[in-house]
């Protein structure tokens, strides 16, 4: 059984230990160096540099360790809503059967379900973090929802997902989330309704008026794994590579849910508007086109892009919730308010209006 530890708890003789345990006997950690990195709401991530005592080893030197917030209130919010707990059994029930792009777990362990836990990830440098304030290049979202094939693709319609409880099944009603949203919507609005166009105020009022809208009333088929916050702050990207090498980190959203909701929110708050016009059609065709090239059947394309369409409203629930249950920060009030331009825009180019009837 493992046990959680601090990150002062991480010394030589600790990381030494989970060498062995992961394949590499005999070596001995001589230094340990740690500093905090990462931007994160919820969690709390540091990066733990080793010596080792072999000059020549294979052994990696660097690690990434991720822990929950400091923060009381997002500390009660990781535990309210089983974040930390879903990303530790992600890491143990489920990482091994995906193809995505995920680091490699050395570590894990979480009392109950938290709010005490530890990550021991793999780092991934020189990948560095997206930048969901500033956005992407066309051909980084390219990547980014290409290796969503490999998160779908082999969860696709996988009844026996529906075991696990914290995947959100029937587990957690749709009424819930609505009425979640109109409760903390006022709020939203006083805190960044000035920093939006009417339009976009106005639409993201009105999904809480409307009980067909496809944020609360999914489509129960297809299914799949949904990271749920797919986007740019949780994506460690290396531009050096051609194609951009993306891996996904942060698994402490996901569900299960409808398979185009995390392209459609990744391409609306992760491409500045002007680029995600010229780009969108091309990109989720050809994720369509790995889709089926990947085993996936009867999901045609006028069916991959209406749902394309209804998911542009997957950002809104995000985007109005979040902002208000986790510590208010000034990066984080820059980047819910982005999210929302970003998905309003998106829900309105694409004609999504039509769902909310």
């Amino acid at each position: 059984m493992t046990e959680v530890v601090t990150p002062e708890q991480m010394d030589a003789g600790w990381f030494t230990q989970r060498l062995v345990e992961n394949g590499y006997p005999g070596e001995t950690v001589r230094t340990v160096r740690r500093r905090q990195i990462g931007t994160g709401q919820i969690g709390a991530c540091f990066r733990f540099e080793l010596e080792l005592e072999s000059g020549d080893s294979a052994a990696p030197r660097s690690f990434v360790g991720k822990f929950p917030s400091d923060d009381p209130v997002s500390r009660a919010t990781g535990v309210q809503l089983r974040n930390y707990y879903r990303e530790v059994e992600f890491y143990r029930r489920l990482a091994g059967r995906l193809s995505i792009s995920i680091p490699r777990c050395y570590y894990l362990a979480i009392e109950g379900e938290g709010p005490e836990f530890v990550l021991l990830l793999e780092d991934m440098a020189p990948a560095e973090q997206g930048d969901q304030l500033g956005g992407c290049p066309v051909d980084v979202a390219r990547a980014a929802v290409m290796e969503l094939v490999g998160l779908q693709a082999p969860s696709w319609c996988d009844e026996s997902l529906k075991q696990y409880d914290w995947l959100y099944t029937d587990a957690e009603p749709e009424l819930n989330t609505q009425m979640l949203y109109a409760q903390l919507l006022p709020g939203f609005l006083d805190r960044y309704g000035e920093r939006l166009a009417g339009d976009e105020q106005a639409i993201i009022a009105a999904v809480a008026e409307s009980p067909n809208c496809p944020l609360f009333s999914p489509d129960r088929l297809p299914f799949c794994l949904e990271h749920v916050d797919y986007r740019l702050d949780n994506m460690l990207i290396d531009a050096g590579q051609t194609p951009p090498k993306v891996t996904v980190v942060d698994w402490q959203s996901l569900r299960l849910g409808p398979p185009m909701n995390d392209v459609a929110y990744f391409l609306g708050a992760g491409l500045l508007p002007e680029d995600r016009r010229g780009a969108e059609d091309s990109i989720v065709r050809d994720y369509h086109a790995a889709l089926i090239a990947a085993g996936v059947r009867g999901y045609e394309w006028d069916r991959c892009w209406t749902d394309y369409r209804k998911g542009s409203f997957s950002g809104f629930g995000v985007t109005v919730i979040a902002s208000m249950i986790v510590q208010q920060t000034e990066r984080g009030d820059d980047m819910f308010t982005v999210m929302a331009r970003r998905h309003a825009r998106h829900a309105l180019d694409l004609g999504a209006t039509e769902f909310l009837s």
